[in-house]
């Protein structure tokens, strides 16, 4: 499976920046004024996995298939946009395609770039987008629960979460604990803005971005139960402009272990609650997105439908045991490969074969 992040927050928080920077493109106009993108622009970007790459040594194989995750960045919102305010409208259509928010917001002060508002208060400006989340989710909970009143749709579940969402809202407060108490595919059927899954990433300047600043600590503190990622989206552009060797060097001499896209795309698949396995052999080695806790047929399923229709069993090694044992003999040699059924639990790091009829 592939998943959508969208990039969002108010306009020259840096999002266009942001964008380009994570997906090495140019693609996203990049203006010191607000709302210089209209239409989302979009970019795949491949998961770097270090581990994909030593099971495809040890593999010998002839290709390696990351994993995809496709970054959207949408353009700035303001205060209003509920209600068509800016290009208010639009946008929040262009939020709902996608799977997880990344909210984006400012810290860093900067006399160079405007700001829609005359301080820089990332809190407020995070305050701002999820009010308007909230508001556009109300005016659509009433138009709908009317319709269903109207054409007596018989749905339990999804009429239980839009009426408790309804009220939650109405009464100002967060809708994002029932992403607990419901079914991930009622919570999908709402399609409630303020239900997606966010990250809340901190556009810092070069200075903050290993350590953070008075703005970042503000936010964590706030946010203690949110995904929190540090980024700069200079850095990130610096970084991309250097060979290998070089941006490590540069990483470590201002203090950083991995690159903001790293960091949020690990915040990513924590939030969407997703792991990676593998396939492995001459051919190619490859990298899969499923859903935590997804049973074998279902992880199967996301290769191609057929081996979920026609599962059999599959054939399971551990990916510390596969390269302890380097590769899928010497981990059948020493007991390490394992036949499970169809209620085998995929865990992040499996390199799986399936056996399956058709």
């Amino acid at each position: 499976m592939s998943f959508k992040c969208g990039i969002v927050g108010l306009p020259n928080v840096g999002k266009s920046t942001t964008f380009n920077a994570l997906t090495k493109s140019k693609n996203a106009e990049a203006a010191n004024f607000p709302f210089c993108t209209i239409e989302p622009n979009i970019g795949v970007v491949a998961v770097p996995d270090i581990r994909l790459d030593k099971i495809a040594k040890i593999a010998k194989s002839e290709k390696i298939v990351n994993t995809l995750i496709t970054f959207v960045d949408i353009a700035g919102l303001v205060e209003g946009a509920s209600k068509g305010e800016g290009l208010g409208n639009k946008f929040l259509s262009h939020i709902r395609e996608v799977d997880a928010i990344v909210h984006l917001l400012r810290c860093f002060d900067s006399n160079d770039i405007q700001n829609v508002n005359k301080t820089v208060n990332p809190i407020r400006d995070l305050e701002i987008i999820e009010t308007e989340l909230m508001l556009a989710d109300i005016d659509s909970l009433e138009k709908r629960l009317d319709k269903k009143k109207k054409l007596k749709i018989d749905n339990d579940d999804l009429e239980n979460l839009l009426i408790i969402a309804y009220e939650s809202l109405k009464k100002g407060d967060s809708i994002h604990n029932l992403r607990n108490d419901f079914d991930e595919k009622i919570i999908k059927m709402s399609n409630l803005l303020s239900l997606k899954p966010k990250i809340i990433a901190c556009n810092t300047d070069e200075n903050s971005v290993a350590e953070g600043n008075s703005y970042t600590k503000e936010i964590i503190n706030k946010y203690k139960k949110d995904e929190v990622v540090l980024i700069s989206a200079e850095i990130e552009q610096q970084i991309n402009d250097l060979g290998e060797k070089d941006a490590k060097e540069f990483m470590n001499e201002i203090g950083l272990k991995e690159t903001g896209l790293d960091r949020l795309i690990k915040s990513s698949y924590k939030s969407l609650e997703l792991c990676t396995y593998f396939t492995a052999g001459p051919q190619e080695s490859r990298a899969w997105t499923v859903k935590e806790n997804s049973k074998a047929p279902n992880a199967a399923g996301v290769i191609h439908t057929d081996f979920q229709k026609g599962f059999i069993k599959a054939e399971v090694v551990s990916y510390e045991d596969y390269i302890k044992f380097n590769g899928e003999n010497g981990s059948r040699d020493n007991g390490k490969l394992r036949i499970e059924g169809k209620d085998y639990i995929v865990k992040d790091g499996d390199i799986l074969h399936f056996r399956f009829n058709t």
